[in-house]
């Protein structure tokens, strides 16, 4: 079981993701903002990252750069309604493993999770 952390500042995708994460067998962490999520980042060290582009106090791409800077190994799928292609090549500059689109397709979903989690147990061969 792997201890995904989802960080948007709705609820409701919140939710909607956290369904899926816990049908999946992994654990969820929620946080609704990207400095909530580097505060817990630290402490809990989760196994995977579920993250939106816009939210309040520091964006997606804040705690992409945060993370970069910081050397961080896990693995980050950005989920976001932007659908531009400036945009996800950007994300993918910064680090992430995947980008998705809302509304959110589970069987996606669940394949970018298997995914992130195979890299993790590569890089860490």
């Amino acid at each position: 079981m792997a201890v995904v952390l989802i960080v948007d500042d709705s609820a409701y995708q919140r939710r909607v993701i956290r369904k899926v994460v816990q049908r999946a067998g992994h654990q969820a962490m929620e946080v609704s903002d990207g400095q909530e999520a580097l505060k817990v980042i630290p402490s809990k060290v989760p196994d995977c990252i579920l993250m939106d582009l816009i939210m309040p106090v520091i964006s997606g791409l804040g705690v992409l750069k945060a993370l970069a800077g910081q050397g961080s190994r896990i693995p980050v799928i950005v989920v976001t309604a932007d659908i531009q292609e400036s945009v996800r090549k950007q994300c993918l500059e910064l680090g992430a493993h995947t980008v998705l689109n809302k509304p959110i397709n589970e069987d996606k979903l669940l394949s970018a999770i298997q995914n992130a989690l195979d890299s993790k147990v590569d890089t860490n061969k």
